[in-house]
């Protein structure tokens, strides 16, 4: 038997609900098997689509999905970003655990059992899919932003003092009931640095799994280009010289717990140094 002592918040396992966040803008190619390969895992799902100003089927075939299963919404807005899309879908958000899952198929469903369980079992409060962690597929392309990536990463854990391998990921989760406290205010794929930071400067349980990864290239639909780099380091250097609120809501205390089994396989801790004085890590 291996015993794992690892600190512990609030166990989640009896609770259930996972949340499961869907922006996606002109994914009429895709959405339908993503939404389809949700509905299949073995969770007590809620999905929340939010149709962010799309102009093919996206929004339909998304309502399609909504009409077949009573725990899904859909959310329809005019084009204004992945990280505005988001941010309309938290205030929907019922379940005890959020993640957010891209509509183009990138991310396979599959990893979302692996990714929320350190959450379920109470030992983190964010968990982030690493793509860069090793042993799953990942697509070989794309040097330069996968470079890019890495660069980012780097000075997130030079800022925050932590050990991240892929904060851009798109595989991230969270308990709703932290997300709800964080304030989240960025429009565009930037949501992805703002978060990191917000979740570093309150010195949660952050812990990295590897997933697989189905890169797309710009001709297959991709997005996201070197501009959102650019603003992705202002925006981390903005949020690391922006002091922490004041006052937060408390997280549960970190006091150890004996689990029977690891955290799940392949996740590793990141965490920041507690011996840190806090305004070197709040800023």
């Amino acid at each position: 038997m291996v015993v794992t002592l690892l600190p512990t918040g609030p166990h989640l396992a009896a609770a259930g609900r996972v949340s499961c966040i869907v922006p996606a803008h002109n994914e009429e190619a895709t959405i339908g098997e993503v939404l389809d390969r949700l509905a299949a895992l073995e969770l007590e799902l809620e999905v929340i689509v939010v149709d962010d100003g799309s102009t093919d089927r996206t929004g339909e075939i998304a309502d399609e999905f909504a009409d077949r299963h009573p725990r899904a919404l859909v959310i329809h807005q005019e084009q204004s970003g992945k990280g505005a899309a988001i941010r309309a879908a938290i205030p929907a958000v019922t379940g005890e655990i959020v993640l957010v899952q891209d509509a183009d198929m990138e991310y396979d469903p599959v990893d979302v059992p692996a990714l929320i369980e350190p959450i379920r079992r109470g030992a983190a409060d964010v968990v982030y899919g690493s793509r860069f962690a090793g042993g799953r597929p990942q697509r070989v392309h794309r040097y330069w932003h996968r470079f890019a990536n890495r660069l980012l990463s780097l000075f997130t854990c030079v800022l925050f003092n932590a050990t991240f391998s892929d904060i851009e990921t798109g595989y991230k989760a969270i308990r709703a009931d932290i997300l709800h406290t964080l304030d989240l205010r960025r429009s565009g794929f930037s949501i992805e640095i703002e978060f990191t930071a917000k979740v570093c400067k309150r010195k949660l349980r952050i812990y990295e799994i590897p997933i697989s990864y189905y890169g797309r290239t710009y001709d297959e639909g991709k997005k996201i280009t070197w501009k959102d780099g650019i603003v992705a380091l202002a925006v981390l250097l903005r949020e690391r010289l922006t002091p922490a609120p004041a006052a937060v809501p408390a997280v549960e205390p970190r006091t150890p717990k004996v689990f029977p089994e690891p955290v799940a396989s392949g996740a590793r801790p990141l965490r920041l140094d507690r011996d840190v004085a806090p305004d070197a890590v709040t800023g």
